[in-house]
């Protein structure tokens, strides 16, 4: 349209200059006069693309609704899931009735349209949900989890003594120890009132650890000897856990949920297995089996925080494990011997932080580190005093990436990768998630 009108005042102003006067006037004056004609044209093009700029932000200025568009995070993630069916269905239903025929159709549309904008996006639940160990998305969920963990550690060991401050004489045995353990997790959770959650953990372990080591027999120097014991799969330390929100999110709070674990001692302890001695290498001691479990009842009390920024999630968590005394009627390592006494797990803490973002409706990623410190353990024999277990103590650090797939509404894929920092971690652990909702 701007451009007809243009062309037409074009053709008006060129009407304007009588013909005689146009061959009257000298070369020049004609040049002059295109060179004005052609300036009028540009200053036109310019105004018309001015005014399709402006027409165009007119219509996306009425094509928005007149109420500001509800804040995505107002509530925690956990509360709005429970509460999306409901409202979309009572929004739907107030504007169809309403509204009657094509018009009852659009406005329900339309209110659908902003209640699904005020929830949070799915991948920001699903990955709140991992933050906090709060699964608010239903009544009852079940995970499915494997979990592979890789450890490689290396010890030098020397017999002997320093000639001259600077010279070893005596025996160097590197040993070395390989070990692989895979885990198959079992979870089942019901949340009642969004406000407590129950939860049951069983786990079934498999392990194969590999004991190598150099020397130790006549003759045998330079010579490295290696052995592996593995251990088919069976049931580890089965734990029941607790959660209770106590505080929910607002603009100036986060989401708080205290939790309290119990581990019972139903897996294989590591007290009374015994260490032989291998013919190839008189260094070198390998278990008769693996445990799956530490043998003691533990229970761990800890807190968790999670605050959204959307598409952002910043959580972090605190928790104390106290390991219970328990007696054992063998916790010698010693062939052919049998010695009972008590055993006195020694107490940690972990205290972990991270970022989480959400890249897009059905997924999201997250970085974190987690730190676990743990105390000496003591050992003590009827009849004897406790004695400190050396190296018993233990300090792991985790790097930890993981990722919330959300595959459909109801089965969220969950894996994470763990890179130990520490020499007392891991070298690393990756797990794979299949959290369920009903």
């Amino acid at each position: 349209m701007y451009r007809s009108v243009s062309l037409r005042a074009a053709v008006c102003l060129s009407t304007l200059l009588p013909a005689a006067m146009l061959q009257a006037a000298p070369d020049a004056d004609v040049e002059a006069l295109k060179r004005e004609l052609l300036e009028l044209k540009q200053r036109y093009e310019v105004q018309q693309q001015a005014l399709a700029v402006l027409e165009q932000r007119v219509r996306q200025v009425e094509e928005q609704p007149a109420a500001p568009p509800p804040k995505r995070l107002a509530k925690s993630p956990s509360d709005m899931k429970g509460n999306r069916v409901a409202s979309g269905a009572a929004t739907g239903t107030g504007a169809a009735a309403a509204s009657g025929g094509a018009a009852g159709g659009s406005g329900a549309s339309y209110g659908q349209s902003l209640a699904d904008d005020s929830q949070p996006a799915q991948s920001v639940s699903n990955l709140y949900d991992e933050a906090s160990g709060f699964f608010g998305g239903g009544k009852f969920s079940v995970e499915t989890g494997i979990t592979y963990s890789r450890y490689d550690t290396r010890q030098l060991i020397l017999t002997g003594f320093l000639a001259l401050d600077s010279i070893f004489l005596g025996n160097i045995n590197l040993d070395r120890i390989k070990a692989d353990t895979w885990t198959l997790d079992l979870t089942g959770r019901y949340n009642f009132d969004n406000r407590w959650q129950f939860d049951l953990n069983v786990p079934v372990v498999y392990r194969e650890s590999t004991y190598q080591s150099g020397g130790g027999n006549e003759g045998a120097a330079g010579v490295t000897t290696e052995e592996t014991v593995t251990k088919d799969p069976t049931i580890g330390d089965v734990n029941f856990g607790i959660a209770y929100k106590f505080l929910d999110e607002s603009v100036n709070t986060p989401d708080a949920v205290v939790t309290l674990r119990v581990k019972a001692p139903t897996g294989k302890d590591p007290f009374g297995i015994k260490l032989r001695q291998t013919d190839a290498n008189s260094n070198l001691f390998v278990p008769d089996t693996l445990p799956t479990g530490n043998g003691v009842w533990s229970i761990t009390p800890g807190i968790s925080l999670v605050k959204t920024f959307d598409p952002a999630v910043l959580f972090g968590s605190l928790s104390y494990t106290h390991n219970l005394e328990e007696s054992f009627d063998d916790i010698s390592s010693t062939v052919n011997q049998k010695n009972p006494g008590k055993v006195k797990i020694g107490d940690s803490f972990q205290i972990g932080a991270g970022i989480a973002f959400a890249l897009n409706e059905k997924m999201s990623m997250s970085f974190s580190v987690s730190d676990l410190v743990q105390r000496k353990s003591k050992l003590k024999q009827d009849g004897g005093d406790w004695e400190s277990v050396v190296s018993s103590d233990a300090n792991a650090g985790y790097f930890n990436v993981g990722m919330t797939i959300a595959a459909t509404d109801n089965l969220t894929i969950v894996p994470n990768l763990s890179i130990g920092m520490t020499d007392d971690a891991p070298d690393f652990s990756f797990s794979l998630k299949f959290p369920y909702y009903f």
